[in-house]
Parts: C-alpha cells; sequence; structure tokens
C-alpha cells in the first residue's frame, strides 16, 4: 500500500490487486488498483477504504500515523458506494473504532446493515448536502444512481476542488511511481486508455444511460482534481477522462474506432478458412483487424474488443442445428451488458442443415441489441470461390456501413 498526497491535508492510500477476477467474473490480466482517500480538517474522514483486501489492515493504521491521523480518531466514513472492493473494511474498522459517523445514501444504508450486520451511526445524505470537517474543509455529497450500483454517490470537496468519483471514472490497471496523469508517459497514458476501454466495458456497459447522466452531472462542478477509486488521478486534465467517458457511452451505443473485430470460433477449420480470406480483404482495405477466437480469448477482452470496435463479423459454423456455442455465449453475453447498434456481418459454414443463422437472430432479439446486420452468407462444407466473393462483397457493405459510427 502507498501514501500519496492529492492535495493540502487530502492523501490517497492506493493498492495494486493482482492475480484475481474482478467482481468474481471479469480477468484483469494487468491489475487493479484500490484507492481510499482521507480528508483532514478539525475532523477527518476517510473515503472508501481497501481494509481486508490485502489480508492486513495494519498496513492501512501504519499508513494512516504517517500523516498524523489515529485510527481511533476519525469521525467519519463516507461509504460512496456499498461494493464491497469500497465498503469491505467497516466490519473490521469497528473492532479499532466504534465511534464514528457513516455518510452514505439511502440505498447504501439499507445495505450496510445486510452486509455487515450494523445500522447504527449512519447519516442518510441527499444532494447538495454537506459536512463541515472544520479548517477550510468541506464535503458535499451527490448521488449519482447507477454507475454502477444504485446507491453509488460523489463527494466533492469544495477548497481543493476534488471529485471523489468512485468507480466513475475508473480504470483496471495497476499503478506504479506515476499515480497522476501528469506524470505519465505517453506509454502509461496509452495502457490506462485500454484499461479504462476495458473497466468500463465490463463494468459499466449495462449501465450506460445512468452513466451518461453522471457525466453531465460532473460537469456542474468546478474541477481541479478527479480521484476515481481504481486507476490514476487527474490534475492536468480533468475533462480528459470526462471526455474519455463521454466517448465510452457512444461506445456502447454502437459506435466505435475505425476497426472491425472478427469474432469467430471453427470446428475442423472450414469457417476459419473465411476467417482468413475476411482478414486479407480488411488489411487491403486499410481497416485495422481484431481477432478474437472464441472460446480461446477471455470473456473480458471479447467484451472489450467488440465494444471498442464500430465493426463486428461474426463467424461461426451450425452445430447442432444452431449456432457455435462459445460465439452464442459470447453474442448473449454483449446483450446482456447491452452493447447496441452495432453494424454486422456473419457468415459460417454447415454440414447436413443450417440453423447458426436463426439462434443468432433469436439472441440479438432477445437482448434487444438493434445491431445493424449486412445479409449473411452461409456455405456448405468448405467456402468455394462464389462464397468468397459474397463474403468479400458483405465486407465491403459492412465497411461502407459503419463509417458513420466511427468515433475515436
Amino acid at each position: 500500500m502507498k501514501r500519496i498526497r492529492v492535495a493540502e491535508d487530502i492523501y490517497m492510500l492506493t493498492m495494486n490487486v493482482e492475480g484475481m477476477l474482478f467482481e468474481g467474473i471479469w480477468e484483469i490480466g494487468n491489475g487493479v488498483t484500490l484507492n481510499s482517500y482521507i480528508v483532514k480538517g478539525d475532523k477527518t474522514a476517510i473515503i472508501d477504504g481497501v481494509i481486508g483486501w490485502d489480508g492486513v489492515p495494519e498496513t492501512l493504521y501504519k499508513n494512516l500515523e504517517e500523516i498524523n491521523v489515529d485510527p481511533k480518531d476519525i469521525d467519519y466514513l463516507i461509504v460512496n458506494h456499498m461494493e464491497p472492493d469500497h465498503s469491505g473494511w467497516i466490519e473490521n474498522f469497528k473492532k479499532i473504532n466504534d465511534d464514528f459517523t457513516i455518510l452514505c445514501t439511502e440505498k447504501a444504508a439499507k445495505l450496510v446493515s445486510s452486509f455487515y450486520g450494523d445500522s447504527t451511526n449512519i447519516r442518510v445524505v441527499k444532494e447538495g448536502d454537506t459536512l463541515d470537517l472544520g479548517s477550510g474543509k468541506t464535503l458535499s455529497f451527490h448521488p449519482a444512481p447507477n454507475v454502477h450500483w444504485p446507491d453509488t454517490m460523489f463527494t466533492y470537496e469544495s477548497d481543493t476542488k476534488t471529485l471523489f468519483s468512485c468507480d466513475m471514472y475508473g480504470s483496471f490497471g495497476r499503478m506504479n511511481e506515476h499515480h497522476f496523469d501528469d506524470e505519465m508517459t505517453t506509454e502509461e497514458v496509452e495502457f490506462f486508455e485500454t484499461e479504462a476501454v476495458k473497466y468500463y466495458s465490463n463494468v459499466m456497459t449495462t449501465f450506460t444511460t445512468m452513466l451518461k447522466k453522471a457525466i453531465e452531472k460532473s460537469k456542474e462542478f468546478d474541477i481541479n482534481i478527479i480521484a476515481p477509486g481504481h486507476g490514476p488521478l487527474y490534475r492536468k486534465s480533468p475533462q480528459t477522462i470526462i471526455d474519455n467517458y463521454t466517448r465510452y457511452s457512444q461506445y456502447a451505443e454502437g459506435a466505435g474506432k475505425d476497426e472491425i473485430t472478427i469474432l469467430w470460433g471453427s470446428m475442423y477449420g472450414m469457417t476459419e478458412k473465411a476467417v482468413k480470406f475476411a482478414e486479407s480483404v480488411l488489411k487491403r482495405e486499410g481497416i485495422k483487424v481484431n481477432l478474437l477466437e472464441m472460446p480461446l480469448e477471455s470473456e473480458s477482452e471479447m467484451i472489450a474488443t467488440v465494444f471498442k470496435s464500430a465493426g463486428v463479423i461474426i463467424a461461426a459454423p451450425t452445430y447442432e442445428y444452431k449456432l457455435f456455442p462459445p460465439i452464442a455465449a459470447a453474442i448473449d453475453e454483449l446483450g446482456r451488458k447491452k452493447v447496441s447498434n452495432k453494424a454486422a456481418f456473419r457468415f459460417g459454414s454447415y454440414g447436413w442443415s443450417g440453423g447458426a443463422e436463426k439462434e443468432l437472430a433469436e439472441i440479438v432479439e432477445r437482448n434487444k441489441m438493434k445491431w445493424d446486420f449486412v445479409e449473411s452468407v452461409e456455405f456448405q462444407g468448405s467456402p468455394k470461390e462464389e462464397d468468397f466473393d459474397r463474403i468479400e462483397a458483405g465486407i465491403l457493405q459492412l465497411i461502407e456501413k459503419m463509417k458513420d459510427k466511427v468515433v475515436e
């Protein structure tokens, strides 16, 4: 765990977590940070927390002591969000200090008791409520529901103009020596852009409608620093991460980078022949290609890659009268995440009969995905010359269809 000065009398305690599935689902090959914040006035508040994740709460207490904060003297626990990666410290903290007040939204208050068996010392806050810590430090509270839980709120410190945004504006990825945007190398900026796309697509996409409202709420504040619960802090250009999240919300609704993802699977190599041909056509046309072979690719990477692409090619055979199961599962998960309005094209082989096309249509309809498909191409057995011609024509139509969806 590291202790980082954010601003006058505001500190971040941060740690990298690796070798875990985020939310018990998402593979995070590059780890993730957990960020907790200390605000000192005449009284002291902790915003979110990391106790319990490293199994050594004493690590946190030692860091507090190094900034002259006695854990027993902490007055307020600010719970921006009750997901246990932010609130799992409460139960442990009560063992050393039972004289504090939890500040949270009404929906979060209902979860405190069910999660940690205690509903005492809770102050429910509403839009614009404030907490004066003394010595010029005043916190205000601003619910941001369904980012990505219904209980979420922002906390804003008016003296330093710091927005503690919890999961909003967060990112996967471990932090090493650099924690602020103005410290990052070009490579680190690119790394966290990739990790933020993965974070948004895996965790936030389902709630894009509410994320867009939270983005608008952010614009109401005079912000010097954005301090999220995961990933780097933004003090050189807070607007950059706001603009990035705006772009990600567009990706969720059908826009994307000028690239096409081929989401594919093949049992005996016949569909794979068409995939290789499709890749050659796209490269000839100057389109960046992302190849995702299912089920070999992780689900988290699959979602992130399709999410950021303006066009999608689904290449999968018929399997037992239905769509090749790993591809069917992938499309269904994209539907559950509400990745909508993508420009798409599907091709694939079949043996004794088709059926893949019917199940694909059922998945898209059931999840109300509203993907805009070019007419599909199916071929019996191995693709022939006329099949390649039809696939090429479909790809060229897809390229045209996705042009008005490109947002870099």
